[in-house]
Formats: C-alpha cells, structure tokens, sequence
C-alpha cells in the first residue's frame, strides 16, 4: 500500500511533478539505449540501472508499463554537428569486419553486462536499422509541413523556422541567440542554410558501408530521428515518460522534441527523465584521462585505478546510494563500503525465515513500509530508501539477539515488505558463492577442528582459526546448535 503519491523530476517543466499516467494504468516508457559500436561503460550501466529501478517501482505500483529502449546500430556520427563518420560503420572499416558483426558483438556485450546487474529487459528493444522505413516516413511529413529542406541528397531540419512558431530549447532551457552565436559560421560549401539546423537523411558517401535508397538518394537516417520514428511507433505520439543521460538533454532530446513536434504537431513525453554523471575520485570520467572503466574492468579489479574487483551486485548497490540526478563518485573507499553494505543486507535478509516470534512487538514495521514508499515516492529516492532498509536490517538482528521481539503477523509483513523492495524493487539479488556446497563442507571441517580445539581447552588455536576465518571475510558465530558462519566480502 502506497501512502503518498508518486513524485517525479520532470526536466521539462523543471519541477517535481505528481505522477499522472495518460491512460492509467499504462504507462509509456522510452529510454534512448546504447550505440553498440564498443563495449558498454559504466556510464551507461548507471543510466540503465536507474531506469530498471524506475521500471520494478512502477510494476510493483500496479502499473502495467510498456518499457521501450532502442539500439543505435546506425546514424549516430562521431559530431553531433552531422560531422565525421558512423560509429558503426567507423569500427567496421578498422576492424575490417561487416557493421552488423559490430553490432551483434556489441549488442550481446551490452546484454551481458545488463544481465549481470539484474536489469529487467525491456518491452520493446527496437533497433535504427529495422526502422529505416518509419524513419523516411517521418522525414517525409517533416518536410511536407514545411520544417525541413532538402539539400543534394541530404534532408535538414530547419530550426531557425521552427524556432519562430515554438520552443526549440524548452527543454535545455537555453538561449536561443547564444546558442546560434556560440556555433561556428557555415562556410560557404556547406548544404545546411541555418548552423543550428541538423540532418534527418544523410547521404551517403561513395565509401559509406551503411546505406538505404529513399525518395533523396541513396543514404542513412540522422541520429536523433531513430527515437522520434521508434517512440511514435510504439508508444504513440504522445506517452508518458522519456528517459536518458543527462548529456542528451542539449542536441539530442531537444532535436527529438523538435522532429516529434514538426511531424505530429505535440512534444512526444509529458515528463522527461535524466540521470547524472559518474566521476572517478573527484574528476569527470573519461577515456581521456584515463581514469574510466569498463563493467568487466569493475568486476575483475583489472585497471589500475582499482584495489580489487567488486562483484556486479555490489556496483549496483553502489549506485543505488545516490540519487539519479546526483553524480555518483567512484572511489575504492567508497565501493568497499558498499561492499559491506551489501553483505549486512544480505544476512539481514537471511535472518528473517528463521526470526522466533513473540506474543506482542516491541518493532514498528508499519511505520518502516510507510518511510520506504515515501522515499520512493520522492523522486524514486533510493539512498533514502536504502537508509530505512538498514534500520530494518539493525531490527532483524536486534530481534535475532532477543533484544526485540516481532509477532507472527509483523514478521510476514516484515518479509513481504523486505522482498518486495530489495529483491523487487532496488532489483538487488544475493550472490551465489562459486560451489556454494563445497564451501559449506570446508567451513564443517574447519568448525570440527575448532571444536576440537576447544575440547582441548586450547583456546589459541580456537580463536586463531576464528581471527584468520574473520581476516578471510567469514564471520564465525557461535550458537547453542553450533557454529554458522556469513561471508562479509
């Protein structure tokens, strides 16, 4: 049961917003998805973690969302000034290989990478190559509504002319004139009349690997038109939320709403959604400081910059304790905090089957439901959401210890609200231990000889075996029917 109203940063109007659905309880979702010319990045996987997230709340709300995020596999160039060469095809001319083995290398990395940080798939994972056709479509009414103009075999939108009947930096909420003045002259060569103007057909370049005929010659879509063809298609013209990285507000989404606009006559999502960047020990993350890394760098510890490697659930936790709109540090300190975060939860979240029950609780676990959906209510709040979840994990081992007590019917209201939000909603899951059953076997051996040892009243051996198991992350308790042991890292 929710007891507030679900909150959203909308950037558009840029205020939080209640949470409206155009045709309740369905609810459009579109979240611009990887170019799949290399592998993944981080930056990617924390846009898409906090969409998964966004997703699970939604669904667990009762809504019934139809979640679309394409695949650029085609159109994006290397300047988002319609300048240099397809990424795509780019790769492939180095790699000598054909763009499409590009992209099903890279498409099956990013699914990779997104299956072992428990996303959800989406809905809907449309790619720009099979829309070539919506594309020219699109373009096609663009320019019959007179927004755009051909130009030897090229299409451009004409955002000086558009500009003049709507907003065309609404959603960046830039300067019009500054914008245009801060962009370089066109000489005269050029095929675009306006510097802000950009391609929705591009034409192709005799050397161009990727190329489909249309009505202007042979050539490839622009990149901000696959979003505007796809969302349309699958969402309407009108849906409820679009969603990315930040550095897409600028160019990208302000050339979608624009496209949807001079096409449909109505900007295409009611709220728009983006998440924050990620730095490195203060500083912006990029290839060329080197200080970025790759998912499989994180996960292996393989990169300079790293201690050790961190397990993909324990990024994710990472990345849950900052909100969405915040940037997000990384730094060894701060990840093997999380790492014992996440491991505190974990246990917790193994104590609650076996938690005895009391005639009466001396624990609040309706005020505990209550703080978490406010926090996700808020703006889908997850470090404060994650805050409340630690007062229940200090609950579940105060009630362990027989410091509090919880009744029959709170302890299932605690275990339904703890796996619903952990597991369902944050997305979390518990790591399996490699041969899990070989470890159990190993650890018996070890806790007879401690046994043994105790036996014997040689007490230094006892504590020695349980101060190296600590030193090794295997925290030793003793219980009357034996000793158990947790793993902390």
């Amino acid at each position: 049961m929710t007891h507030t109203a679900l909150k959203i940063y909308n950037t558009l109007s840029r205020q939080t917003e209640t949470f409206k659905p155009i045709h309740a309880p369905f609810v459009g979702m579109y979240v611009c998805g990887p170019t799949v010319y290399s592998n993944a990045h981080l930056g990617n996987a924390r846009t898409f973690i906090s969409f998964d997230v966004m997703f699970r709340y939604l669904t667990h709300l009762g809504y019934k969302v139809r979640y679309v995020r394409n695949i650029t596999d085609a159109g994006h160039l290397e300047s988002d000034a319609d300048e240099g060469e397809d990424k795509v095809s780019k790769k492939a001319r180095l790699e000598q290989l054909e763009p499409m083995e590009i992209v099903q290398r890279y498409t099956y990395d990013f699914h990779e990478v997104m299956r072992l940080f428990n996303t959800l798939p989406p809905s809907i994972e449309p790619t720009a190559t099979a829309h070539i056709i919506e594309q020219i479509e699109m373009t096609k009414k663009i320019l019959a509504n007179g927004y755009a103009y051909e130009s030897n075999g090229s299409v451009y939108f004409d955002v000086e002319k558009f500009a003049k009947e709507f907003s065309y930096t609404a959603l960046s909420n830039r300067n019009l004139e500054e914008l245009l003045n801060n962009t370089r002259e066109l000489d005269g060569q050029e095929e675009k009349k306006g510097r802000l103007d950009f391609a929705l057909w591009i034409k192709a370049k005799p050397e161009h690997i990727m190329r489909w005929p249309s009505p202007w010659g042979e050539g490839f879509p622009g990149w901000h038109l696959e979003c505007s063809a796809m969302s349309s298609k699958y969402l309407g013209e009108e849906f409820d939320i679009h969603g990315g990285g930040m550095d897409l507000v600028p160019t990208h989404h302000t050339n979608e709403i624009a496209q949807n606009i001079a096409c449909h006559h109505k900007s295409p999502a009611r709220v728009w959604i983006h998440t924050n960047m990620l730095t490195v020990n203060g500083q912006k993350m990029s290839k060329s400081l080197g200080n970025s890394f790759l998912p499989n760098e994180l996960f292996s510890g393989n990169h300079k910059l790293l201690d050790k490697g961190y397990s993909p659930m324990t990024v994710r936790f990472f990345m849950l304790q900052a909100h969405y709109r915040s940037t997000l540090d990384f730094s060894n300190e701060a990840l093997q905090a999380a790492e014992k975060g996440f491991a505190r939860l974990m246990n917790a979240m193994k104590l609650i089957p076996d938690l005895k029950v009391s005639k009466q609780s001396t624990v609040n676990c309706a005020e505990l439901g209550k703080n978490m959906y406010e926090a996700m209510n808020d703006d889908f709040n997850t470090p404060i959401a994650l805050a409340h979840l630690f007062e229940a994990v200090r609950m579940i081992n105060s009630i362990n210890d027989g410091k509090e007590s919880i009744t029959a019917a709170d302890k299932e209201e605690l275990s339904k609200l703890m796996n619903e939000m952990v597991f369902g909603v944050l997305g979390l899951a518990e790591e399996k231990a490699v041969n899990n059953d070989k470890i159990d076997g190993l650890m018996q051996l070890i806790f007879d000889m401690r046994s043994a040892a105790k036996a014997n009243k040689d007490f230094k051996t006892s504590d020695h075996i349980r101060d190296e198991l600590k030193r090794a992350g295997f925290e030793i308790k003793d219980g009357k029917d034996g000793a158990s042991y947790t793993i902390t890292n």
